[in-house]
C-alpha cells in the first residue's frame, strides 16, 4: 500500500517537473522572442536613424553645395572695318574767300589782297630758319607749306630723284604743244632751290607744266635771288587749293615777305592757276583732253606788281633797255627793286635784246623776270 502511494507520488512529481520544464522553456522562448523583437526594433530604429541622418546629411550637402555660376563673357560690339568716307573739308584753310577768284582766262596768276601777304605781325619779325609741311589728308592731298627761307635752308647738293612720289590725281600723259610734252609735273610747293626738299610727298602736288614754269617758278626765282644777294630772310608760304574732293589742285596761293627790310625787297600775294592752255582738266580725277591749241600767255601787265612792269620793246630787233649787274651776271628791267640795292660800280645800263644778253652769259633776274 505504501509502495503504491510512493509510486503514485513519484509519477505526480514527474508530471510537475515536466510541466515546470515546459513552462520555463516557453518563458525562455518568449524572452528570446522578445529580445529578438527588441533587437529588430532597435536595429530598425537605428537603421531608420542612420537613414534619416544620411538623408539629412545629403540634404545639407545638397543645400550647401552650389553649382558654380559662370559669368557670361561681355558682349563686344564689333567695330565695322569699313573704309572711312573721304573728307570733303579742304586740306588747307585759306584766309580769303575763293568765290572772289575769277575763273582761269589765260593769265598764269592774279594778284590777291593788293599783293600784301596774310602773315601775322609776330611772324613778320622772325629771323629763325624753319620749314613746316602739312600732313596729307584722307585723300592723300597736300596742305600748306610754310618756311622762313634763308641761306641756311637752301640746298648744298644736287637735286635728287622725285619720281617715286605719286601725288594725288597723278597721270603720266603727253600732248603735242606742251613744253616738254608731258602735261603734269611733280610740283614743289616750296621749290627745291629754296629749301632743298626732294621726294617729300607733303611738298609735291600734281601741276601742269605751264603752272610750274610760267606760274610758280618766277616767284621762286625772285625769292632765291633776293636771299642769295642779301643773305636776308623771306617768309614764304604756298597753300594748294582743292575744291571739294578734287584730287588735283585748282591752283595755289603764294605769299612772300622779306623780313629784315619789312617787305621792301620781296613781297607778293598771288593766286597761281593750275592750268594748261589748250588742255581741259578734270580736277576731280586728273583726267584731261586736248582742245584747239591756245597760245600760252604770260601774266597780263595789269596784274604784274609795279616792280616787274616791263618797258616797251623795240618790235623789230627785240632790243630794249636793261640794267646789268656785272658782279652777279644778271640782267634786270630798269624798274626792278633789285636795281636800287645794286652797288653803283656793278651797275651797267645797256640797250640789247634778251637773246644777246643770254649769249653773253647773263641770266634774267628772278624778281622782274625780264
Amino acid at each position: 500500500m505504501w509502495k503504491n502511494k510512493l509510486r503514485y507520488l513519484s509519477i505526480i512529481l514527474s508530471f510537475c517537473l515536466i510541466a515546470l520544464s515546459t513552462t520555463t522553456a516557453c518563458v525562455d522562448t518568449s524572452k528570446s522572442n522578445k529580445e529578438t523583437t527588441t533587437e529588430s526594433a532597435t536595429t530598425k530604429k537605428e537603421t531608420k536613424k542612420e537613414k534619416s541622418s544620411t538623408e539629412k546629411e545629403t540634404t545639407q550637402v545638397s543645400t550647401t553645395t552650389k553649382t558654380p555660376t559662370t559669368t557670361p563673357a561681355p558682349t563686344t560690339t564689333p567695330v565695322p572695318t569699313t573704309t572711312p568716307t573721304p573728307t570733303t573739308e579742304p586740306p588747307t584753310t585759306l584766309p580769303l574767300d575763293m568765290s572772289v577768284i575769277p575763273a582761269y582766262s589765260g593769265a598764269a596768276y592774279i594778284v590777291i589782297n593788293g599783293n600784301v601777304p596774310y602773315f601775322t605781325d609776330s611772324d613778320k619779325v622772325r629771323t629763325d630758319a624753319f620749314e613746316t609741311y602739312s600732313d596729307l589728308d584722307g585723300l592723300g592731298r597736300c596742305g600748306k607749306a610754310y618756311a622762313n627761307i634763308c641761306q641756311a635752308l637752301m640746298p648744298t647738293e644736287e637735286r635728287g630723284e622725285i619720281g617715286s612720289v605719286k601725288p594725288s590725281g597723278w597721270h603720266t600723259v603727253k600732248y603735242e604743244g606742251v613744253d616738254g610734252n608731258y602735261l603734269y609735273n611733280r610740283c614743289h610747293l616750296i621749290g627745291f632751290q629754296l629749301a632743298g626738299e626732294n621726294a617729300n610727298n607733303k611738298n609735291l602736288i600734281t601741276g601742269t607744266r605751264y603752272f610750274n614754269v610760267q606760274g610758280m617758278l618766277p616767284f621762286e626765282n625772285m625769292v632765291a635771288d633776293y636771299v642769295r644777294e642779301t643773305n636776308n630772310n623771306v617768309l614764304y608760304r604756298v597753300s594748294p587749293v582743292f575744291e571739294g574732293n578734287n584730287l588735283v589742285a585748282s591752283g595755289v596761293l603764294m605769299e612772300a615777305y622779306s623780313v629784315q627790310d619789312a617787305g621792301a625787297g620781296v613781297m607778293f600775294c598771288v593766286y597761281v592757276y593750275n592750268a594748261q592752255p589748250g588742255i581741259v582738266i578734270d580736277y576731280a580725277t586728273g583726267d584731261s583732253y586736248q582742245v584747239e591749241t591756245v597760245p600760252q600767255t604770260t601774266v597780263p601787265a595789269t596784274t604784274v606788281p609795279p616792280a616787274t612792269q616791263a618797258p616797251v620793246v623795240n618790235s623789230t630787233s627785240g632790243a630794249q633797255t636793261y640794267i646789268l649787274n656785272t658782279n652777279t651776271m644778271k640782267f634786270h628791267y630798269p624798274g626792278c627793286r633789285s636795281v636800287n640795292q645794286m652797288s653803283e660800280h656793278n651797275k651797267q645800263e645797256v640797250f640789247a635784246s634778251r637773246d644777246e644778253l643770254l649769249a653773253q652769259g647773263y641770266s634774267p633776274c628772278g624778281n622782274c623776270n625780264p
